[in-house]
């Protein structure tokens, strides 16, 4: 690929707002999973008693461990919302840039 390819993709509008759209969907997920590991190991470095509560009467499970397959399973979530829309709108703006370009 010659530099004037590379040149009329980095000017193509649709590349522009391809690029536009998933930095900033991709910000936007890294956000929330720092906001939610960062607040668990704040919560565990200053307040560990909420996490040391038993879910009942008797049990020995505590709050902690629920919490942190939740975590998990948001991590899960999000790569998957991530997956969905790269696969659905990123891939349909990519097939548009490249029909441009070969036009």
């Amino acid at each position: 690929m010659g530099q004037e390819s590379v040149d009329r993709i980095l000017a193509n509008p649709r590349f522009q707002e391809l690029v536009a759209k998933r930095s900033r969907f991709a910000w936007t997920l890294s956000a929330i999973i720092l906001v939610v590991f960062y607040g668990f190991i704040l919560v565990v470095a200053f307040n560990p008693q909420i996490l040391a509560v038993p879910l009942g009467e008797g049990w020995t499970l505590t709050v902690g461990v629920p919490v942190g397959a939740g975590i998990i399973v948001l991590s899960f979530l999000l790569t998957w919302a991530y997956v969905v829309r790269a696969n659905g709108e990123f891939e349909r703006l990519n097939r548009e840039v490249l029909e441009e370009l070969t036009r």
